[in-house]
C-alpha cells in the first residue's frame, strides 16, 4: 500500500502546509472582521507580477512576489490616505497593475512555464527544506506581530474610530497589517498558488464565526478548520495524484457548506 509518510518531500509538505494553514487562518479572521477580505485577493494577484519578474532575471521570485507586494500596499496605503481612492478601488488598480505587468514579463520571457505554473496554482510537494525555513522564518513573524498586537487590532476591528480616540496609532497599524498580509500571501504560494490563496485566507475564519463562540475559541475554530482541510487536502491529493491546491480548496468549501447546514439544523 501506498504510504506517502515514507517520504521526506511529503513530510516537508505536511510540515509546510500547516504552518501555511495556521498563519493563514489568524491574519484571515481579522481581515474577515475588517471587511477586507478582498484586499488578500489583491495583493495575491498582485505578487503574480512579482513572480513573473522573479522568473524573468533568475531570482527566486518568492523574493521579488515579497517586495512587489509590499510596494503594492504602500501605494493602496497611499491612495487611501490622500483620498484618491477607496480601499476597494485602490486594491483594484494594483489588482489590474500588478497581474497585467506580469503578463507583459511573461511574454518578454517567452510565455509560460512549469514553474511559473506551480507558483500560480501552488506546488507544495515540491517544497524544499530552504523553502519550508523560508515559511517558518515568515510565520514567526507574522504570529509574533499577532501576539503583540492582539489587543490593539482587536480594538480597530470592532470600533476603529474609538481605537484612534484611546490612542492607539490606527494608521499606522493598518500599514503594518496590511504588510502582514502581503508576508502571509507571500509565503502561501508554494502551498496554494497565487490564485487560490485567498480562499485559505476566508474560508476557514468563514467556518469558524458560523459556530457563534467566543473570540478565542473562534480562533481556535479557524486554525482547526484551517489545519484540518489543508492535511487532508495533501494527504488525499498525493494518494489519488489530484492537483493539491484545488483539493484543498474543495474541502474548504465542503466544510463551509457543512457548518451552513449544522446552522440551519440547529
Amino acid at each position: 500500500m501506498f504510504n506517502p509518510f515514507g517520504y521526506y518531500f511529503f513530510q516537508n509538505a505536511i510540515a509546510g502546509g500547516i504552518i501555511v494553514a495556521i498563519v493563514c487562518g489568524l491574519v484571515g479572521l481579522f481581515l474577515i472582521l475588517k471587511k477586507e477580505a478582498m484586499l488578500g485577493d489583491g495583493l495575491s494577484h498582485t505578487a503574480f507580477g512579482g513572480i513573473a519578474l522573479g522568473l524573468l532575471l533568475g531570482v527566486n521570485p518568492i523574493v521579488t512576489a515579497l517586495g512587489v507586494s509590499i510596494l503594492a500596499v504602500f501605494a493602496i496605503s497611499y491612495m487611501r490616505r490622500k483620498k484618491i481612492a477607496p480601499t476597494d478601488s485602490a486594491v483594484a488598480v494594483m489588482l489590474a497593475l500588478g497581474f497585467s505587468t506580469g503578463l507583459i514579463l511573461i511574454s518578454f520571457a517567452g510565455g509560460f512555464n512549469v514553474d511559473l505554473f506551480n507558483y500560480l496554482f501552488g506546488s507544495i510537494l515540491t517544497i524544499s527544506t530552504t523553502d519550508l525555513l523560508l515559511v517558518l522564518g515568515l510565520s514567526v513573524f507574522v504570529l509574533l506581530f499577532i501576539s503583540f498586537f492582539r489587543k490593539e487590532l482587536l480594538s480597530m476591528v470592532f470600533c476603529e474610530e474609538d481605537a484612534r480616540i484611546m490612542g492607539i496609532p490606527t494608521n499606522k497599524l493598518t500599514i503594518l497589517f496590511d504588510l502582514l498580509i502581503a508576508v502571509t500571501i507571500v509565503l502561501s504560494i508554494k502551498v496554494i498558488g497565487t490564485i487560490l490563496v485567498v480562499a485559505l485566507l476566508v474560508i476557514p475564519g468563514l467556518c469558524a464565526l458560523k459556530l457563534d463562540l467566543s473570540f478565542k475559541k473562534t480562533l481556535l475554530a479557524t486554525i482547526l478548520f484551517s489545519t484540518t482541510s489543508t492535511t487532508i487536502g495533501i494527504i488525499l491529493s498525493a494518494i489519488f495524484n489530484i492537483v493539491t491546491a484545488g483539493f484543498i480548496v474543495f474541502i474548504l468549501v465542503t466544510a463551509f457548506l457543512l457548518t451552513l447546514t449544522y446552522k440551519k439544523l440547529e
